[in-house]
C-alpha cells in the first residue's frame, strides 16, 4: 500500500483526538463507574475488573483474531489504517486517560458522559475511514455487504450482547440498564455525526408539469431537480416524475411552490441522510 505522507499527519491528529475522548468516556467515565461497556472495550473492562489487565493491552491482545478474521472483507488499505488507529487509541487509554481526573459523581451522569465522549471519539475515527479494531471490524464488515445498514444501528446490536454479558459477570442489573443507555447514546451520536450533518429531504413529485415543477424549484429554492419518465401502474397513464434533495427549510418552501403549480401532484417526502455531489458535500 503506497502511503499517502502528506496526509499522514493529519489522519494520526484525527487518531489521537479521536483516541482521547473514546479512552475519556471508557477509562474515566465507565471503568470507574462499573458500566458493563459496549464493544471490544467493553470486553476488555470485564478482565479489567476480574483481573486488573490494562485496558490498551487487552484490546490489542483481543483484536488480534478479529482482525484476522475481517482482514478479507475490510481490504489491505482499511484493515492498515486500523491497526494504526488501534495502536493509537490503545496506548492512549493506558498512558493518557489514568493522567486526567476519574469522575465520581452520579452514575446517570457517568453514563451521559461515557456514550458522549465515546460517540465523539469513535464518530471522528469512522468518519476519517479507519477504526479502533474489534467490533467496529465486524461493524464495517457487515457494513459493507449491507451498505443500507447505518453503522449505529450495527454497533448497537452488537454492543447489546456484551452489554449482557458484562452484566451477567458483575451481577448488577442498574450497570446493565446504564449499559445500555451508553449503547443507544453512543451509536446515536455517530450516525448523527456522521450522517445528519448532511442529513437533508428527498422528494419525488409526480406530475404533469415537470418542466414548470422543476423551474418553480430552482426559483424557491435555489436547487435543481430531475426529471424523469414515469407510468402508472393501475391508470398506465405516462407521468413526469421530478426529483430533487434539499435541506430541511428548502422543503417547506418546495412543498408550497409545488401546490401552486400542480395542485394534483403526487409529492413523496423522504429522509436523506446523507447527501454527496454538486451544492451539497463533495465526496
Amino acid at each position: 500500500m503506497k502511503i499517502n505522507w502528506k496526509r499522514l499527519p493529519y489522519d494520526i491528529f484525527i487518531d489521537v483526538i479521536g483516541g482521547i475522548l473514546a479512552a475519556i468516556g471508557v477509562y474515566n467515565f465507565a471503568a470507574n463507574a462499573g458500566f458493563p461497556m459496549s464493544g471490544v472495550s467493553g470486553i476488555a473492562l470485564i478482565f479489567y475488573k476480574l483481573f486488573g489487565l490494562p485496558l490498551g493491552a487487552t484490546i490489542i491482545v483481543l483484536n488480534v483474531p478479529i482482525a484476522l478474521l475481517c482482514y478479507k472483507s475490510l481490504g489491505k488499505e482499511f484493515f492498515l489504517r486500523s491497526i494504526r488507529t488501534v495502536i493509537i487509541t490503545s496506548l492512549i487509554m493506558d498512558y493518557v486517560a489514568p493522567l486526567l481526573p476519574v469522575y465520581n459523581g452520579d452514575r446517570m451522569l457517568a453514563a451521559i458522559c461515557t456514550g458522549i465522549f465515546a460517540g465523539l471519539g469513535y464518530a471522528l475515527i469512522f468518519s476519517n475511514n479507519t477504526s479502533t479494531g474489534g467490533t467496529d471490524f465486524i461493524s464495517m464488515a457487515i457494513r459493507a455487504r449491507n451498505p443500507h445498514v447505518t453503522l449505529g444501528r450495527i454497533i448497537f446490536v452488537l454492543d447489546a450482547a456484551i452489554v449482557l454479558l458484562g452484566g451477567a459477570v458483575f451481577k448488577d442489573l442498574d450497570a446493565t440498564i446504564y449499559g445500555f443507555i451508553i449503547s443507544y447514546l453512543l451509536s446515536m451520536i455517530v450516525d448523527k455525526l456522521m450522517y445528519g450533518i448532511d442529513a437533508g429531504k428527498m422528494t419525488l413529485i409526480v406530475t404533469d408539469h415537470g418542466q414548470d415543477v422543476a423551474d418553480v424549484i430552482a426559483k424557491y429554492s435555489d436547487r435543481g431537480s430531475t426529471i424523469m419518465r414515469g407510468k402508472g401502474g393501475f391508470s398506465g397513464n405516462e407521468r413526469e416524475i421530478v426529483m430533487c434533495a434539499c435541506n430541511n427549510k428548502q422543503m417547506s418552501a418546495i412543498r408550497r411552490a409545488v401546490k401552486q403549480v400542480d395542485p394534483n401532484a403526487f409529492t413523496v417526502i423522504m429522509e436523506s441522510s446523507e447527501v454527496l455531489g454538486e451544492g451539497f458535500k463533495e465526496e
